[in-house]
């Protein structure tokens, strides 16, 4: 199984202010020991959300929001996406991210917040009578990419343009576990084969809903799990995408050619740049 978990971001990270030293040693530690598990797919860290930016679809058509957001708690600042044969196991590795590098003595009161969510696998989709390809196109395309290393962590770097990261927010149908039409599927289908013919597509998966997911919390040196689901579902992921943009103009372009998610054409994406090697101090880099 795949999962992501998900760092919550803190008025630090919203301000834009790089961690101390300590801590990027600390969570290299943390990647190795995951690496060496055999569990590490991959890793990223997010720019502040002034630098991204929200599209609502409201009966089909976009508005644009341009950040920061107001809900500090609520926004992702960095994620990681691992194997683990359970929720369980998971839950484990999200109990060792390394909250305690960013504790200093004038302030040994820290906490943070992971949220595990297990990612949907192409085996998950129901098969239906008459399916239009989508399913084979994506196989095809995973095979393609996990075979180039597209998608492990810290590939791509240095190539051209940045890397954006689009997020579906959750809703009811979503949280309910409701599977997506065959129709959607083929929509979707389609929009990642334009993102993969335009050569700008890196990633992208779906999310079980929240119910199957849980929250590690740590405060005052203590971690707390909180078992899902969980109800602010207006702040809940229920998918990514991963692209690579010029700007976060052409970003916004392309998601606004989202496919409708549901009759009336509802939905809401979050657009945040990710941070690459180039953004982080020689230290934190190398």
């Amino acid at each position: 199984m795949r999962f992501m978990m998900m760092i919550k971001s803190d008025e630090q990270s919203e301000a834009g202010a790089l961690p101390d030293e300590q801590v990027f040693v600390e969570m290299g530690k943390y990647n190795d020991a995951l690496t060496q598990a055999g569990a590490l797919l991959a890793a990223e860290g997010l720019q502040p959300t002034s630098k991204g930016a929200r599209v609502k679809f409201s009966r089909g058509k976009p508005t644009v929001t341009d950040g920061p957001f107001a809900e500090a708690k609520e926004v992702i600042a960095g994620y990681w996406i691992i194997r683990a044969n359970s929720l369980q196991e998971a839950i484990e590795w999200a109990k060792r991210v390394p909250f305690e590098a960013g504790e200093t003595p004038a302030n040994s009161t820290g906490a943070g917040e992971v949220e595990v969510r297990q990612l949907f696998e192409l085996e998950d989709f129901p098969v239906g009578e008459e399916e239009s390809g989508w399913r084979e196109k994506e196989a095809e395309w995973l095979a393609a990419s996990e075979g180039s290393g597209q998608i492990g962590v810290g590939q791509q770097q240095g190539s051209a343009g940045k890397r954006f990261i689009i997020f579906r927010k959750a809703d009811k149908d979503t949280e309910a576990g409701l599977m997506p039409s065959e129709e959607l599927l083929t929509a979707m289908g389609q929009y990642n084969e334009a993102l993969i013919n335009a050569g700008i597509m890196l990633a992208g998966d779906g999310l079980h809903p929240s119910s199957k997911g849980a929250r590690v919390r740590y405060s005052r040196g203590k971690r707390t799990v909180i078992d899902g689901p969980f109800t602010e579902s207006k702040e809940l992921i229920a998918g990514f995408t991963m692209i690579r943009a010029s700007s976060k103009e052409e970003a916004l372009d392309w998601v606004k050619r989202w496919p409708p998610v549901d009759g009336n054409g509802e939905a809401e994406l979050e657009v945040r740049q990710v941070f690459d090697l180039e953004d982080l101090p020689p230290a934190a880099s190398g």
